[in-house]
């Protein structure tokens, strides 16, 4: 074995905030990223801003994957935005996906959303996006 430090697993939130109950890609999403060698931790549905925020601070995670299919997306999403701020998880890296209107992408990136996966989107695509993103904040940091 080298003498390098083993690289940590990349710890994943995948979170359904409000009220919608359909859950099938979110958890599609969480197996592609558990399949990738991330820890994934899968908040269910129906979930608060405020229990999402709370459980990406309890348990530590690198990212928030947000899934949603209500069209409530502008409404939640700014609430789950300011409070990891709030916390001070300015950190972690948030990505969404679900039904979300093109017109909507540029508002929720410029809100600190760092990419938007569409109906249609790649798991690997996924994947690699959080892995490059991952590994240039690790290089930041270091």
């Amino acid at each position: 074995m080298s003498n390098k430090v083993k690289q940590e697993k990349i710890r994943v939130l995948v979170a359904k905030p409000g009220l919608d109950g359909h859950d099938r890609g979110a958890k599609v999403i969480a197996r592609a990223l558990r399949e990738a060698g991330m820890e994934v931790i899968y908040t269910g549905l129906r979930q608060s801003p405020e229990m999402i925020v709370e459980a990406a601070l309890q348990e530590d995670v690198d990212v928030v994957g947000l899934s949603i299919l209500s069209g409530a997306h502008m409404e939640l999403f700014p609430l789950i935005v300011d409070g990891l701020k709030q916390k001070g998880l300015n950190h972690i890296l948030i990505v969404a996906g679900g039904i979300i209107p093109e017109e909507d992408v540029p508002v929720l990136k410029k809100m600190g959303i760092q990419a938007i996966f569409r109906p249609g989107a790649m798991t690997q695509d996924i994947v690699d996006f959080v892995n490059a993103a991952m590994a240039g904040k690790r290089q930041r940091t270091t």
